[in-house]
């Protein structure tokens, strides 16, 4: 199901920045300049999530608010408020208006997202075509095998993404990629728990379908993976040319 999101912000520049960072997702994204505007889309669309500037010409964020917890079928809608102050004062007065979260200006897509994905189910955009989900897929076919591709950095809507596409995808691996998947984490330096989580989940997954995995990355995550009982026995591999080896 399409995820249904407001946008209200006069600042066309933040409104820019929020349809951006859902472009990878199944979303429809509704735009208001004010609080005007965004009431009357609020009413006519009812959307799944409202992110919300504070400080706005006409009727502010503040305002709006007000009159969304007023009415009773709008105001269950998670509501996300964007401020330009940082000060505890203005974080507890923004508390006291019963938003769901809310973010201090400037602020990143992918830190958005983050937030999000704490509030509502984000599910890829479907590929074009069928194959597998995603509007970028992270599974990519190799010759007798698949890929799981990740960026530098994993996140939690990398988790997010990969969750929605791993049924699909391990689907396929069993059919057409010889039902062996290669994690490959040789351009993610950068190891955190999102990534050890990752790791965790598609090996899980992997061995439920009956697929064979194996995981290519630097020597410090073969490091960090021993200290998780789940993945304590696995093996990095330095490259894909070992990992297909192994299997």
């Amino acid at each position: 199901m399409t995820l249904k999101v407001l946008t209200v912000d006069d600042s066309k520049t933040i409104r820019r920045i929020v349809k951006k960072a859902f472009n990878a997702y199944d979303c429809e994204i509704f735009e208001g300049e004010n609080g005007v505007e965004g009431l009357s889309l609020a009413s006519k669309e009812r959307p799944d999530l409202i992110i919300l500037d504070i400080t706005m010409p006409v009727m502010t964020g503040t305002e709006m608010l007000e009159k969304l917890k007023s009415e009773p079928f709008l105001k269950d809608i998670p509501v996300i408020m964007l401020t330009a102050e940082s000060g505890k004062d203005n974080v507890m007065h923004i508390a006291k208006l019963g938003v769901t979260d809310y973010m201090v200006k400037p602020f990143k897509g992918e830190q958005l997202i983050d937030r999000v994905t704490k509030i509502a189910k984000l599910k890829p955009k479907p590929a074009a075509g069928g194959g597998v989900t995603g509007g970028t897929s992270y599974f990519v076919k190799a010759e007798g095998y698949y890929t799981l591709a990740l960026p530098d950095k994993v996140s939690r809507p990398t988790i997010v993404g990969v969750e929605a596409q791993l049924p699909n995808a391990l689907t396929e691996i069993k059919t057409s990629g010889g039902g062996r998947l290669v994690v490959d984490l040789s351009k993610s330096p950068n190891i955190n728990m999102s990534t050890i989580k990752l790791i965790i989940l598609v090996a899980q997954a992997s061995t439920k379908a009956g697929v064979q995995y194996q995981v290519v990355g630097p020597e410090a995550l073969d490091n960090e993976l021993k200290g998780f009982q789940e993945t304590s026995d696995l093996t990095v591999h330095a490259g894909i040319e070992q990992a297909l080896a192994a299997f």
